[in-house]
């Protein structure tokens, strides 16, 4: 037995002919029941007249062609109104004739080319009809011709609006659909250059660092380790965003935590990877972060990245703080670096980093600053609020 919640979905799932036919039917039906006979539309004051053989015949013109009102909206309209002049001219006056004013609603609607043409020779037609009917007819006033004709104007018309609503609705989701892609692209450029350009960075700069320590074994092997870990460390990162984005991308293995959810003490890893890379770097964490550490935590942690990002590319060498605070209503982070180092401590390049730092931090609510120190360096603070969980 089907479910009654099953029949909506089971009368969407069947073609478009046989859902718009079933209206026709519904016409069709109520056209030979005596109740609604002589009950239909009078046109023109025509005397009624028995049924007959052609009877069917008009009401067959004024209801099945709407099993292709959609797909054929012109053949629709043309069909329903031959079978409407009939059944007004034979003065059956049938309830099928409401049908003229569904195929009227229907071709404003989905008629897509030469519309004023289509309304145009209805019109006519229409004229032509309304001089029949006088003609036949006892005399009816032109007003009642006129009204019938705007009743049917106005069927097209509210066609014409419902059209230009869907049209306007489906211009509205495509531009939602386009605005969603293209947040989710930014996010996504946002993650891969917060990821990459972290590990590239101190896999460059230990790198170079290689090329001076040739006569020192030891060492080298230290920094080339270190290369090797970034690496590994890359590696990870970005399987994990590729998770995030494609669940189904690798099938198998254990979930690692990753960039999209910093694990408590990550921030510590994350400096400790930057020294050797050649920055001294002093650390300070105060308070405890919650768990878990949402996007506040996802965010801090992003902060303390970029920054040192920016102190390896532009203040190498230089001494370099980074001071995390955990408070019960947000998160503080201070990255600075004085101008001590071989290269100047402002950051320049794309400003991408610091862009998508700002409207990370500007989307939970908090304030993010990024400017050259009084006496030289340059230093990033953001103000985190703690209460967006991820």
């Amino acid at each position: 037995m089907i479910s009654l919640r099953r029949v909506p979905v089971l009368w969407r799932r069947w073609d478009v002919t046989i859902l718009d036919l079933s209206l026709g039917l519904f016409f069709l039906v109520q056209s030979f029941l005596p109740v609604f006979a002589r009950h239909g539309t009078q046109l023109g004051g025509v005397p009624p007249r028995p049924f007959d053989g052609v009877t069917v015949l008009a009401v067959a013109l004024e209801c099945l062609p709407l099993a292709v009102r959609r797909r054929r909206p012109v053949l629709c309209l043309a069909l329903v109104s031959l079978g409407f002049a009939v059944d007004q001219l034979r003065g059956y006056h049938l309830v099928a004739g409401t049908a003229l004013l569904v195929a009227l609603v229907n071709a404003g609607c989905f008629v897509e080319r030469r519309r004023h043409a289509t309304a145009l020779l209805f019109s006519v037609a229409y004229a032509v009809l309304a001089v029949a009917l006088s003609r036949l007819g006892s005399g009816e006033p032109a007003s009642e011709f006129l009204m019938c004709y705007l009743i049917m104007a106005f069927g097209w018309c509210a066609g014409a609006w419902l059209r230009s609503f869907r049209a306007a609705e489906a211009e509205r989701r495509r531009r939602v659909a386009e605005e969603t892609r293209a947040a989710e692209r930014r996010r996504m450029a946002r993650e891969l250059h917060d990821v990459v350009t972290h590990h590239v960075t101190a896999m460059v700069v230990q790198a170079e660092a290689a090329r001076y320590l040739t006569a020192a074994p030891d060492r080298l092997d230290q920094v080339l380790t270190a290369v090797s870990g970034t690496g590994r460390q890359a590696i990870g990162d970005l399987r994990h965003l590729l998770d995030l984005l494609d669940p189904g991308y690798r099938a198998g293995g254990t979930e690692t935590a990753g960039p999209g959810t910093p694990p408590a003490g990550k921030l510590l890893v994350l400096v400790e990877q930057t020294r050797r890379a050649g920055q001294p770097v002093e650390f300070t964490e105060q308070g405890t972060p919650p768990e878990p550490v949402g996007s506040a935590g996802l965010v801090a942690y992003r902060v303390v990245q970029e920054s040192l990002t920016n102190a390896l590319k532009y203040a190498h060498g230089s001494r370099t703080s980074v001071r995390v605070r955990h408070g019960e209503q947000e998160i503080t982070v201070e990255v600075s670096t004085d101008e001590s180092g071989s290269r100047a401590a402002s950051p320049g390049g794309s400003g991408r980093g610091l862009a998508g730092l700002r409207e990370r931090v500007g989307v939970l609510g908090g304030d993010f600053s990024a400017h050259p120190r009084t006496g030289g360096g340059f230093v990033v603070r953001a103000r985190i609020p703690a209460g967006n969980p991820s």
